[in-house]
């Protein structure tokens, strides 16, 4: 099992909506999400010092190749549509790598 967190920007007139969209997260896309051995998944909110709102991901995955269960994830049509009316509520980071939306974090401690 590997952990993975991650941060995006959320545009403060989008807050509303994107809280909404996720408390009632498509059945198809939750489905999706388990196919792709994700577990633990959860989003939190925070309004930083600088007066941003930013995104935190974390959840675990168990399965063995995470770019095939991402590609597939990325492939599925349910998936694509959850992510066209979630993106727009989103501001990426500008410095995240070029392959990315989220930008990834480095996990610098963790206690079971």
């Amino acid at each position: 099992m590997k952990r993975y967190g991650s941060v995006i920007g959320l545009n403060p007139d989008k807050i509303e909506e994107y809280k909404d969209l996720h408390s009632a997260v498509w059945p198809d896309v939750l489905d999706r999400i388990r196919k792709c051995h994700i577990h633990n998944y959860s989003i939190y909110l925070r309004q930083l010092d600088d007066g941003q709102h930013y995104l935190f991901s974390y959840f675990e995955y168990t399965g063995q190749n995470f770019a095939a269960d991402m590609a597939e994830m990325a492939a599925d049509p349910a998936t694509q549509r959850w992510w066209a009316v979630c993106m727009p509520c989103q501001r990426p980071c500008d410095n995240r790598r070029p392959d990315e939306w989220w930008a990834s974090m480095e996990e610098v401690f963790h206690c079971d």
